[in-house]
């Protein structure tokens, strides 16, 4: 197993879905966001689906949505370091026959994979926009996972339809902050909002995070707001929706 990593690499194991995960804190290692967009997306469980994860960092989004899924899952990541890891860690885990990992652009997607024909989508985009003021990373594979250098809010929106069937659904994990944005994006191509939930860190503190359900071509009726999803406690520990999410559920 040791031979499969490089010397800036962990491996760390994801105990609630018994998978082995490589990362790397100098190029890439997976946040909460990425464990809450895979819980939160709901995905075939049966093999004649497709499933596309973009922005597949070192593809832990795709590993964990094929333990709900027998359909294939192909993760599209544009930094070569970051789908060397994921192509990695989807053979130390004997994935190779469901999850796969394409290195190159979300824009060039339709290369690899035929227009309207993927039934749910999901993306942890990058969530600054290139000109925002916010610190950008000295480190360029942070900054570019970070920061909208190589791609867009509208490219993802973009991209995202093109890919999906009629009916066919999105997931995406981002900032409350570019809500208003995101939705608005997402309805101009012909993605309608379906599920929005809010994260926050601790009651009483502001939401951070945002999960958002959207069905392409779907009606501009039936908007939900689901309850919230809270992080921690006072004592900073996990509480147990979150918990349940990284550790599994403790049995009675």
């Amino acid at each position: 197993m040791d031979q499969l990593l490089q010397s800036d690499e962990r491996l760390d194991r994801l105990i609630s879905h018994d998978l082995n995960i490589i990362q790397s804190p100098s190029v890439f290692s997976f946040s909460l966001d990425a464990i809450l967009l895979a819980d939160f997306a709901q995905v075939p469980k049966h093999h004649k689906g497709k499933v596309v994860d973009l922005c597949a960092g070192n593809g832990v989004i795709g590993l964990i949505l094929s333990q709900k899924t027998k359909s294939p899952v192909i993760g599209i990541e544009l930094q070569e370091r970051l789908a060397n890891m994921a192509e990695r860690s989807i053979r130390m885990n004997n994935l190779q026959d469901q999850v796969s990992v394409i290195k190159g652009a979300i824009g060039d997607v339709s290369n690899w994979i035929p227009k309207d024909t993927v039934d749910v989508v999901t993306c942890n985009p990058p969530y600054f926009a290139a000109n925002e003021k916010s610190t950008r990373n000295p480190n360029q594979h942070l900054a570019i996972a970070r920061h909208e250098l190589h791609t867009n809010l509208e490219e993802v929106m973009k991209v995202t339809s093109g890919l999906l069937k009629m009916n066919g659904k999105a997931y995406f994990v981002h900032r409350p902050d570019r809500l208003l944005e995101i939705l608005e994006t997402m309805k101009a191509h012909r993605l309608a909002p379906k599920k929005l939930r809010f994260v926050y860190p601790k009651i009483g503190k502001e939401a951070n995070t945002i999960l958002i359900e959207a069905i392409k071509d779907g009606k501009d009726t039936g908007f939900r707001v689901l309850p919230p999803l809270i992080v921690y406690n006072e004592e900073n520990e996990y509480l147990p929706e979150v918990s349940a999410m990284l550790f599994g559920k403790e049995s009675d």
